[in-house]
């Protein structure tokens, strides 16, 4: 008999709706929808997607415990065999959102778990030491690659198999160790490895370390009256409406802003975008944020030289480090351009 799966998914890969939809309440469907058709194809049988919960990410997310109840108690009579969530790639909220019900789910319901995200996304960092996560790509370009490892470490749990190592099973570390018996010792092994790097050839590390760039600081400014200085911000700040749909968390983009002729951020003209963080004081006075106020009346005292007529907003809660990369880049190559010396960074 085939295992019984329920498929959590958001409204975007239900095909509800995109973010005008995010607050989609919580609803229950017989069978599979979306991506759990590929799911029950990857199973070939062994398991079948018999409901699927769709839920907007913005209504998991800022109404959780409500999500949490009713989602709950949809699916608690169904005698599911595990609970699947995502893939979601690198969408941070559809991340925190899958983790945060499959935790929720395996510890109400007694019913085991797995999703599938890519690494930065900031749901895995959350959830990764509670359950097995699938590492995928970072779009939703990797659903054909992420779908077949999905069911198959699916089937082993809900077998209650032994799960390898996170190389062979793909999914992403999650910081337990656990003792085996090696086929050459330590100091054996080490002296391969290191042999291996003398020459240059592939060998793979048993203590991965963390990669972090080191960024070298820029020099002391030593005459701020002849300075021109820029103002960026991962605060989220965005005129009224946000005309560039700057995304409220996992920003694929961000804004550039004119403020040559503008001496304050007024609260009936900016507001910010930012999903990560209580928005009523920053809204109330977007100075708060990006402090153009100050900074106009330095400019004008002389205390700085001037101030770069654009400010660069967007959201970092959850941007993938891949992409804040970029945007730097981008942005430091327009401010280098316009002779700006200096930049304030604000968050929030």
């Amino acid at each position: 008999m085939a295992l019984k799966v329920i498929h959590y998914i958001n409204q975007f890969f239900a095909n509800v709706g995109g973010e005008e939809m995010a607050n989609y309440a919580p609803e229950l469907r017989k069978g599979a929808v979306g991506p759990g058709i590929g799911l029950n194809a990857a199973f070939a049988g062994e398991a079948e997607v018999v409901a699927t919960v769709i839920c907007g990410d913005s209504y998991f997310n800022e109404h959780t415990d409500t999500a949490v109840s009713k989602i709950i108690n949809l699916i608690k009579d169904i005698k599911a065999d595990i609970f699947i969530a995502g893939p979601a790639f690198n969408a941070g909220r559809y991340g925190t959102a899958c983790g945060g019900i499959a935790s929720e789910v395996e510890r109400e319901l007694n019913i085991p778990v797995v999703s599938a995200m890519y690494i930065e996304n900031p749901g895995a960092d959350i959830y990764k030491k509670e359950m097995y996560i699938i590492s995928t790509k970072g779009s939703a370009t990797g659903m054909r690659a992420a779908l077949p490892k999905l069911a198959k470490l699916a089937l082993k749990i809900a077998r209650g198999e032994e799960i390898l190592d996170p190389d062979t099973e793909g999914y992403i570390p999650r910081g337990i160790r656990k003792n085996y018996f090696a086929d050459k010792i330590g100091a054996e092994r080490a002296v391969e490895m290191i042999i291996k790097k003398l020459k240059k050839e592939e060998f793979k590390t048993e203590y991965p370390m963390s990669k972090f760039d080191r960024v070298e600081p820029g020099k002391a400014i030593k005459n701020m009256s002849k300075t021109r200085i820029a103002i960026v911000t991962s605060g989220g700040i965005v005129p009224i409406g946000n005309p560039d749909r700057v995304e409220a968390s996992s920003a694929s983009k961000y804004g550039i802003y004119n403020i040559a002729n503008v001496l304050s951020l007024a609260e009936n003209a900016y507001e910010t975008a930012h999903g990560g963080y209580d928005p009523v004081y920053a809204n109330h006075n977007p100075n708060r944020v990006v402090p153009l106020d100050v900074l106009k009346d330095l400019e004008k005292e002389g205390v700085i030289g001037s101030l770069h007529p654009y400010f660069y907003s967007t959201t970092g809660n959850g941007t993938a480090v891949k992409s804040s990369h970029e945007f730097a880049e981008e942005i430091a190559a327009t401010l280098i351009a316009d002779g700006v010396q200096a930049v304030i960074l604000t968050s929030t």
